[in-house]
């Protein structure tokens, strides 16, 4: 039950009941529920713009946390991709030099995934930009990591043919028991013996009397026979595989066929003076990828350090070809 209210009437000295009409009483409810309203609105924008709702703090929170995992995810894909340049790094100068393999261009390895649109579904957000660069970096490793399986598979398939490998790659002087003094004319820069200017010389001369036995390098396939009376005059041509050939020229006689297999240390013709020649020698060749090497990088299996060491710096010295 209401409590009643009372107030003082001084006409009449005396306490008097309090009475409202029921418009007052209807304003009053009003201006109360107005009132009432207006602070807890007040409020509500308060809390919301300085404390924010109980939604957006938890939204807040996860987002800092993602942002936070964002970080620890790009600090491991840092780690990956320097684990992964160590291992092209390996592979590239350790691996594939080892079984006289290309390296892996650059260009290939690097190679992302191509087109803007891949990323499209992850564009229009407030964290887009980081989102997308990270998707962007993990393709790219994807990629990278890739190529190297690739490479590791190739190099697994070249080791389980490595003693094969080795037997092919040219390994020994083409003339046995021979004096490295014999050598008269090295790879490189040389006086042409005929136009008696500087020319460069794809080979090594080795002079002797005609007749001297001639031996292949390492083993293979005869890929070409020629009797000229000019140029190389009578070569052979050997491929040895894994992009290696030999050549042997100005050779007196031929003792193979062009596809007849040969092994390292069989003789395959004797030293003369065909073709374009000023004296019995054999211009000896080692080709690697259609391109023309120093032979002498070939001779380990021969020479002891000392003598490969001499051989190098009698390398250096001026000379005028035979051929």
């Amino acid at each position: 039950m209401a409590k009643k209210k009372y107030i003082f009437n001084p006409q009449t000295l005396e306490y008097e009941e309090y009475k409202t009409s029921q418009k007052k009483r209807f304003w009053s409810v009003v201006l109360y529920l107005l009132s009432t309203g207006a602070t807890a609105f007040l409020i509500v924008i308060l809390i919301q713009n300085f404390f924010g709702s109980p939604t957006e703090r938890m939204q807040a929170r996860e987002i800092e946390y993602l942002r936070l995992q964002y970080d620890i995810m790009n600090d491991k894909i840092d780690e990956i991709d320097l684990l992964l340049g160590e291992m092209e790094e390996r592979d590239d100068n350790i691996y594939r030099v080892i079984f006289e393999s290309e390296p892996i261009p650059s260009s290939v390895r690097k190679a992302g995934y191509g087109g803007s649109n891949r990323y499209v579904a992850l564009d229009g957000y407030v964290n887009s930009d980081m989102v997308i660069n990270t998707a962007k970096r993990i393709d790219v490793l994807s990629s990278q990591l890739y190529v190297q399986s690739k490479s590791f598979d190739e190099i697994y398939e070249m080791a389980k043919n490595k003693s094969e490998m080795l037997a092919c790659i040219p390994a020994i002087m083409p003339v046995k028991d021979t004096d490295i003094y014999r050598i008269s004319s090295h790879y490189g820069q040389r006086t042409d013996p005929f136009y008696k200017v500087t020319k460069f010389h794809g080979g090594i001369d080795f002079s002797g009397p005609i007749g001297t036995g001639i031996y292949a390098t390492g083993d293979g396939v005869v890929k070409k026979v020629e009797k000229n009376k000019n140029g190389y005059g009578n070569n052979i041509l050997v491929d040895h595989g894994y992009g290696y050939m030999t050549r042997y020229a100005h050779l007196n006689t031929i003792m193979v066929k062009k596809g007849d297999k040969v092994k390292r240390g069989q003789e395959i013709g004797t030293m003369g003076n065909t073709g374009k020649s000023t004296a019995p020698h054999l211009h000896y060749e080692v080709i690697k990828n259609n391109k023309t090497v120093n032979p002498i990088n070939f001779f380990y299996n021969d020479l002891t350090p000392e003598e490969y060491d001499k051989i190098l710096e009698l390398s250096q010295h001026p000379s005028q070809t035979m051929d």
